[in-house]
């Protein structure tokens, strides 16, 4: 799993999501826009993170409270549901 730059400044958050109200978009393939990474925090369950980018290595992992997922800029990449879950996605620029 990559790492945010230390560089990178956090400038947004989304709403807190669950197993109900996850957008639909965030269940297939998306990318972030150039120069934006994304930090999906779990606080509640667990949520299957997959790399689908067919110019990177594919990588899946199970992202549970204080095992969080990087989303590098303008990699695809989707999540799974895979039980109750609440998370929340913060972006770093």
């Amino acid at each position: 799993m990559k790492t945010i730059p230390a560089t990178a400044t956090q400038y947004k958050s989304t709403a807190v999501f669950t197993e109900d109200s996850i957008p639909a978009a965030l269940l297939r393939g998306h990318t972030t826009a150039a120069g934006v990474w994304g930090r999906i925090r779990i606080l509640e369950g667990s949520l299957l993170y997959r790399i689908t980018d067919a110019r990177v290595p594919a990588e899946e992992v199970l992202l549970t409270p204080g095992h969080d997922g990087v989303v590098e800029p303008q990699v695809e990449h989707e999540v799974r549901l895979v039980g109750p879950v609440r998370f929340q996605v913060d972006f770093h620029r």
